[in-house]
């Protein structure tokens, strides 16, 4: 089973790398479901719905992201650039500045330019 994880991970990932973003969640997706607690694989299937532009889906695995891992600066800027693309700049600027802080990167506080 743990091989059926592997390969669909790594299947999910070349689709991303590819730009297939809906490929990628459509094999990404089965890996977090069987393994809820894994971070970075939710991390890369939310980063898919951002790119192919499903928000509300990125914004619950992001959410998802930093209940487990309330430090992952990553989980934080993408959760503000989703925030941004649906107009919800208030709520977006709380997790930039948690970004920069944890980062120390005051470039993380300017709003992303899609």
């Amino acid at each position: 089973m743990e091989d059926m994880r592997a390969l669909s991970y790594g299947i999910g990932q070349q689709y991303f790398e590819e730009r297939d973003y809906r490929g990628a969640i459509r094999a990404l997706l089965p890996v977090v479901e069987e393994t809820p607690d894994d971070v970075g694989t939710r991390l890369l299937l939310a980063r898919a719905y951002y790119h192919a532009a499903l928000l509300k889906p990125a914004e619950e695995h992001l959410l998802e992201v930093l209940e487990r891992e309330p430090t992952e600066y990553y989980a934080h800027l993408m959760l503000a650039r989703t925030l941004e693309r649906q107009s919800r700049r208030d709520e977006a600027g709380k997790h930039r500045r948690i970004a920069a802080a944890l980062t120390g990167d005051d470039e993380l506080l300017k709003p992303h330019r899609s």
